[in-house]
């Protein structure tokens, strides 16, 4: 009787404390996001998967759902369940007294928790091209303050031997701010990065101040609303849930515009102070779920600059072009700020199986939408599905992207949408498209093998031409010849040895051709190549 009651205790007190607990679980770590969605697409929880990060609370509590349900789990999804309950219950059990991960350090009273974990890690890859490494260190902490506050931080120093990722290159690596290279070794070059937020929390919503990544659209294989691989930024977040079939989230964002404002840079050499215009970013996505398993999101975006930040965009539920149209008045609205539009639709009534697709559009012309032409409209697309447990403890995936020629580009410089030069949709860009198919097996707890081939394919890149002061776009043929292809065969294996800690490889039968090669790929992955790299981790 007295256990039992202990587990009311724990159960009434994890309800309650949960309201504070709003501390984001970085997109990094892909093992509870992928557990997470497994879960989803059994039809065992209910998930918005369209925006990520997760917070731990929200993980929790999903984790607590299919702990009710033990018995519909395989022999290896009860021991994953487990093994990440020894994290996330420390946000609700009120003492040590659980079986619960190994930390650096734990605090927990009845006013502060407390966590403080190394973070490290090295990689090493070699083909026929060369070799390359990647090595990283630091700290990473989060906790709470009493029944509403929350915080974490992240910060990493990283090292790196030859660079395979920068805005210009057609890949999901996650982008940086690189150091000048060092010393006579052109190659070798490091960058820090930190993340890190505050944020308040209720039963029914939250506001924060985070300098992070996210990512908006069901994917299983990059974005294309907002894909999160630019370097983090700082960001206002505001989250609603007042029922159970309404989801909101809005994001105010510091953007970095990387354009030089001469009026107020000075000095000189060494001592040369540069000062970039200032770029905002506003956002919103409106969920709703009509039947149980079926997500509709829509939402619209702005990016804006040289003003200071502007009340009217930090109205959270604003259709941002009508916005837009008053700021900048009807005669300057071809030259006001760039707003795109998103919907994203998340099916997983059909038992073990999630359909799933996004559209970003940047413009539509509706009297043209199907004149070959003539038309203008400036979107991307993706489609796609995954089977989950067809075959026990193995997902199959199959997902379609287009985007055509002109979206996520701009006429003007400080108002692309982009952060530090790095596209905030989908990697490849305009005028692309991919295919991507996988295989996801889990033998054991802990541990995926993933096989996956990827046809990723580029078009010539279009830049605005002004006819009569008008930006000419129509009649934009959609890919009249390939300029970059790459296509990839890949084996991963990534196995949790305990709690955030890994060691994982990779072997990947790549041929990337055309023109484009060098401006889109690194010299590394050029040509026809054998890639195989090894790592370990502690920590994101």
């Amino acid at each position: 009787m007295k256990k039992i009651a202990l587990l009311i205790g724990i159960f009434l007190n994890s309800h309650h404390f949960l309201q504070a607990q709003e501390v984001n679980k970085h997109i990094s770590y892909v093992s509870i996001y992928d557990y997470l969605d497994e879960l989803a697409n059994v039809q065992l929880i209910e998930l918005n998967s369209a925006i990520k990060p997760y917070s731990r609370r929200l993980i929790y509590e999903k984790l607590h759902e299919a702990e009710a349900k033990q018995e519909k789990l395989t022999k290896r999804q009860q021991k994953d369940l487990a093994f990440f309950l020894k994290d996330y219950n420390k946000e609700v059990i009120p003492n040590k007294k659980f079986k619960r991960r190994y930390d650096l350090f734990y605090y927990r009273d009845s006013l502060l928790q407390f966590t403080l974990n190394p973070i490290l890690g090295f990689t090493y890859t070699k083909n026929e091209n060369g070799y390359s490494t990647q090595r990283w260190n630091g700290l990473e902490m989060n906790g709470n303050i009493g029944k509403n506050f929350g915080f974490y931080f992240s910060l990493r120093d990283n090292g790196f031997y030859n660079i395979l990722s920068t805005p210009e290159y057609l890949t999901q690596l996650p982008g940086a701010n690189y150091k000048p290279y060092q010393g006579a070794n052109k190659a070798r070059t490091d960058f820090d990065e930190v993340r890190a937020g505050i944020s308040y929390g209720w039963k029914w919503g939250s506001v924060s101040l985070l300098k992070d990544n996210f990512a908006w659209g069901n994917n299983y294989n990059g974005a294309n609303i907002f894909s999160g691989r630019q370097p983090s930024f700082s960001y206002l977040n505001f989250k609603l849930n007042p029922t159970k079939w309404f989801d909101f989230n809005y994001v105010h964002g510091w953007l970095v515009s990387q354009v030089l404002d001469s009026s107020k840079t000075y000095g000189l050499g060494s001592g040369l102070r540069k000062s970039f215009f200032p770029k905002f970013m506003a956002a919103n996505m409106f969920t709703i779920k009509p039947i149980k398993r079926l997500h509709i999101s829509i939402g619209n975006s702005i990016v804006y600059s040289d003003k200071y930040i502007q009340p009217i965009y930090l109205i959270p539920f604003m259709f941002f072009k009508s916005g837009d149209r008053t700021m900048n008045g009807a005669g300057n609205n071809a030259l006001g700020e760039n707003s795109q539009m998103f919907l994203d639709v998340s099916c997983r009534m059909i038992p073990k199986t999630h359909i799933y697709g996004s559209l970003f559009v940047d413009e539509v012309n509706v009297g043209k939408m199907f004149d070959k032409i003539n038309q203008t409209n400036l979107m991307s697309f993706k489609a796609g599905a995954r089977i989950t447990n067809l075959i026990k403890n193995t997902a199959f995936t199959f997902e379609y992207t287009r985007t055509n020629p002109w979206t996520y580009v701009h006429p003007i410089s400080t108002t692309t949408f982009a952060s530090n030069n790095y596209n905030l949709g989908h990697y490849l860009g305009q005028n692309a498209q991919e295919i991507y198919m996988g295989v996801k097996v889990k033998p054991i707890r802990g541990m995926s093998i993933d096989l996956s081939y990827t046809q990723a394919i580029k078009g010539p890149v279009r830049s605005f031409l002004q006819v009569n002061g008008v930006n000419n776009v129509a009649g934009t043929p959609y890919m009249e010849n390939v300029l970059w292809l790459n296509k990839t065969a890949s084996l991963k294996l990534n196995y949790e040895i305990v709690n955030d800690v890994f060691i994982f490889g990779e072997g990947n039968l790549s041929d990337v051709s055309g023109i484009m090669t060098p401006e889109y790929t690194p010299q590394f992955y050029s040509g026809k190549t054998k890639t195989a790299s090894l790592g370990v981790n502690i920590g994101f």
